[in-house]
């Protein structure tokens, strides 16, 4: 299948974004709570997957999760203390750049946890997912699938741009020769935490818009009937002349002028 044109791709995505937009005025209206969980390798395309859902919603009611290592204390906590924080509350969609499932792989493969810990860590997942599912709330768990040759074009293309440049990391590079080890953990991972209550989805993002694209429409047909109608705004005429802005004290800057 051919790659998709960013022209074709801004067509497709736009009534999703309507869609998207309907989705968290209906979680408004019901207080419904979302999480969706975007894992995958790395330069799979999380960020702009993420964003490609954040985009056109309110961001006080959509919040990006995306945590950093944990902490000395941290590390003594209950695994999964760390991101309960971060859960939503009603009517708010919270998006995981990345979750608690960093144990399962990245932490697994870079040796940053014991086989002990990532056996336990396996067990619990669905314990504790059950336990969200149970209380209420809407749980995602997306995984980005990514071929090698892409993911080698992807990171020579971080290293040759510089707006790019930060998102390639010492992991990153060491991650090269684990490709083959991801995926026998991502495997692992998925027969101890594909479950009823949790399910997990693959999304092929080698086409990384036909992939944003594939994901929104498959999360959007899993939620209920989202049709909630707008309340009815009306903007009636101003009474005088439109004012323009008066400054005593400040003035703006002059406009850009390259």
């Amino acid at each position: 299948m051919k790659r998709l044109k960013r022209k074709k791709f801004e067509t497709r995505y736009a009534p999703l974004e309507e869609e998207l937009v309907a989705m968290a005025r209906w979680a408004a209206a019901t207080g419904a709570r979302i999480v969706v969980l975007f894992e995958g390798r790395d330069t799979a395309g999380k960020g702009g997957a993420i964003q490609a859902v954040a985009g056109p919603l309110n961001p006080r009611q959509c919040r990006i999760v995306a945590l950093p290592k944990p902490t000395d204390r941290e590390k003594t906590q209950w695994y999964f203390q760390r991101y309960v924080p971060h859960l939503p509350a009603a009517g708010e969609v919270v998006l995981f750049d990345r979750s608690w499932y960093n144990r399962a792989g990245v932490e697994k493969v870079m040796g940053f946890a014991t086989p002990q810990q990532v056996e336990a860590f396996l067990k619990a997942a669905p314990v504790f997912e059950q336990q969200l599912a149970d209380d209420g709330i809407l749980l995602f768990k997306y995984w980005l699938a990514t071929d090698q040759e892409q993911q080698e074009k992807r990171f020579q293309e971080r290293l040759e741009d510089p707006l790019k440049r930060w998102k390639l990391s010492p992991i990153d590079t060491a991650a090269r020769e684990k490709y083959d080890a991801y995926t026998l953990a991502r495997e692992e991972m998925l027969e101890a935490t594909h479950t009823k209550a949790a399910p997990w989805t693959l999304v092929d993002f080698n086409d990384q818009r036909r992939g944003r694209l594939t994901l929104i429409r498959d999360l959007l047909d899993r939620l209920p009937d989202t049709k909630v109608e707008p309340e009815a705004v009306e903007l009636p005429p101003l009474d005088h002349e439109p004012s323009v802005e008066g400054y005593t004290v400040l003035k703006p800057l002059p406009p850009y002028n390259p």
